[in-house]
């Protein structure tokens, strides 16, 4: 069951400005050839929005040679991870010509994910990004919602991930046609907020396209697997019960002792005991 688990693209990249998580400028070459060798097909591409025109998955230089390195090491990118929305949100910006720049941007992002076959774009409604009131709603569903017939045209599908509750989850994602929305479960995220994932499957587990593998404590940050409040074999059991079939992208806590790559393809066997328990996708 190694064909549908991933990686988040940086997590065997040398940890750059302490962030947990960011496009790894000075390697990102590199992890093609450190994923093959340990049997890693899938890469979750990631866009930060600091050096966002420069990221080679917008400029045609760049994505050629993610075309020619993919082909190389056998590795497939079937989804984007867009931190770059939730640090610098659409549905926030006041200022109208700033708010033109990010949809000019956001455009560049899709018509790239068409050209290199991309099927989902994450977009996290977390941190900075999460929707804190009416109006943020109201502007991010009428603004996307305008793009359907573009994001048909590109073949993509926007995931959300978010911190609602399972009933607002439920609600919100109900604004969006199911054949370009889905929801991207975070297993970590949900776990830090105390949410019941019995409850979360049962509200909208039918959305769900994407899966974050990552642990967390309650009302704490990002830990090793097994270290947190995750209950990850009931929620792979959920996964079982909806039948899902997509990815599990590795997100999880990085190495203290650089050894990335150890850590990772640790984290990968602990996934494939899960599946293989569970049956999923069997």
């Amino acid at each position: 069951m190694k064909k549908n688990i991933g990686f988040m693209q940086g997590r065997l990249s040398p940890i750059y400005k302490n962030k947990i998580q960011c496009f790894p400028k000075f390697h990102w070459d590199k992890e093609f050839k450190i994923a093959n060798k340990l049997g890693l097909k899938i890469m979750e591409w990631t866009l930060d929005y600091e050096g966002l025109l420069e990221n080679p998955l917008l400029k045609s230089e760049g994505q050629e040679k993610i075309k020619s390195l993919s082909q190389k090491y056998k590795i497939v990118i079937p989804s984007v991870t867009g931190d770059c929305f939730m640090e610098m949100p659409y549905w926030k910006e006041k200022k109208l010509e700033i708010k033109e720049q990010l949809d000019i941007k956001f455009d560049l992002i899709c018509k790239a994910c068409k050209l290199l076959e991309i099927k989902y774009l994450v977009i996290p409604l977390v941190d900075n990004g999460r929707i804190e009131n009416n109006y943020h709603k109201e502007v991010l569903i009428e603004w996307l919602n305008s793009k359907l017939n573009f994001l048909k045209d590109c073949k993509l599908t926007i995931l959300f991930e978010s911190e609602y509750p399972p009933k607002n989850l439920r609600d919100f994602i109900s604004n969006f046609p199911e054949t370009n929305f889905g929801i991207n479960y975070d297993i970590g995220n949900s776990a830090s907020f105390g949410y019941e994932c019995d409850i979360e499957f049962a509200e909208y587990g039918e959305r769900i396209r994407n899966v974050h593998v990552k642990d967390r404590k309650l009302g704490g940050n990002t830990v090793p697997l097994g270290l947190g409040n995750a209950d990850f074999r009931k929620v792979f059991n959920n996964l079982n019960e909806i039948n899902y079939e997509g990815n599990f992208i590795m997100q999880a806590a990085r190495a203290n002792n650089g050894d990335h790559s150890f850590l990772l393809n640790k984290y990968r066997i602990m996934i494939e005991t899960w599946i293989n328990e569970l049956k999923i996708g069997i």
